[in-house]
């Protein structure tokens, strides 16, 4: 007679900041004998496939601070209706804990939980919802060293952020080589918010290098579709080979091959850098909430692998100063790399799932 498996419950809100974490712990938990099911939003839809989960709810929490009045009274009544929609869901699976990675829809699951409750905050500082649970949790799991608004230090366990398998193989690879005038190959990542002004700055940043410069250059640009034209002709009339698309499914291969990373630092962006190892230069999103991508990205330069640049202090000129620098020392972008990764956390999804099981045991 086979073993019945025990059940851990993923909430995670529908951003793949959220999301890639929540399903690089669900893969460790799955390895461990575990059985997943996972509670999202129609965003989240998208993350689904792959996704180990062996049931998966889906619930139309919104945005309290959008739509005015009118927006407010509808958060509250789906709010209320994603409570009653949870509870069934929970009792029919009675999983042994649940793990939230933050976002609206993990609010009516740590409400409903009669299990031990984990959370995992992927930024510097507590989101909203992880904000509102901390008491309730048994304990609060960070990706980073600093963790703003953390009441319960006790809690506290430093634990990395999960990030994809492939990036961990990524990591694997050694700095690529930089032959004597030889390519050097820059990664621009703008993340699915506010990718708009490192779609312009960048292009017209690299266009001032000087032209010896230019010529070594291969550019990936993950950019806007509706700038992508415009980036594509300032980067060829600057002499710059350049890749520029909306989107990159291969990241983990063009991280691999960066010798630099330009980009938001989002949870996600920094963790997956440093855990591959490449010299970047993080552009804050400046209304991200609690300015968390701030904090994220000032870990990271602590490190001595990472510039930042405020983007009220951005400019064409300061950006392309700061390149120049960079790019002309090839050793120091090496030994940026070795240094931001020596930052990372490979480990975090396993570090995580040693906190979860401790707790379901103890």
């Amino acid at each position: 007679m086979s073993e019945i498996k025990q059940t851990i419950l993923i909430a995670a809100g529908g951003t793949g900041g959220h999301m890639f974490p929540a399903k690089a712990f669900a893969d460790e938990m799955v390895a461990r004998g575990f059985d997943v099911i996972l509670v999202t939003d129609p965003r989240g839809r998208r993350y689904t496939e792959g996704f180990p989960s062996i049931d998966n709810l889906i619930l139309s929490v919104t945005n309290a601070d959008e739509g005015g009045l009118k927006g407010k009274i509808n958060a509250g009544l789906n709010l209320l209706k994603s409570i009653s929609q949870t509870k069934p869901f929970l009792k029919k699976h009675s999983p042994v804990a649940v793990v939230g990675f933050g976002g609206y829809p993990t609010f009516p699951v740590l409400y409903n939980a009669k299990c031990p409750v984990i959370i995992h905050e992927q930024n510097a500082v507590l989101g909203r919802v992880n904000r509102f649970f901390q008491k309730k949790a048994v304990k609060i799991c960070s990706g980073f060293e600093t963790l703003n608004f953390l009441e319960y230090k006790e809690k506290h366990v430093v634990c990395g952020n999960p990030v994809r398998k492939e990036l961990i193989e990524a990591g694997k690879a050694p700095f690529p080589e930089i032959k004597p005038n030889g390519t050097l190959r820059i990664l621009v990542t703008g993340g699915s918010q506010g990718a708009r002004v490192l779609g312009q700055a960048v292009p017209d940043a690299i266009a001032e290098l000087p032209e010896n410069l230019r010529q070594r250059l291969f550019v990936s640009h993950q950019v806007r579709e509706e700038q992508c034209d415009t980036a594509r002709e300032t980067y060829g009339d600057a002499g710059v080979q350049a890749e520029v698309w909306p989107f990159f499914k291969d990241m983990a291969t063009r991280l691999k091959d960066a010798h630099l990373v330009i980009g938001r630092s989002g949870a996600s962006t920094v963790s997956e850098t440093a855990v591959v190892g490449r010299s970047a230069i993080f552009i804050p999103l400046p209304s991200a909430t609690n300015d968390h991508q701030t904090y994220n990205a000032e870990s990271m330069v602590k490190s001595g692998g990472a510039d930042l640049i405020k983007e009220n202090e951005l400019s064409v000129k300061r950006l392309s100063q700061l390149l120049e620098m960079r790019l002309m020392n090839e050793e120091k972008l090496k030994e940026r790399g070795a240094a931001i990764k020596n930052a990372a956390r490979p480990d975090a999804a396993q570090r995580l799932a040693d906190v979860v099981i401790g707790e379901i045991n103890a």
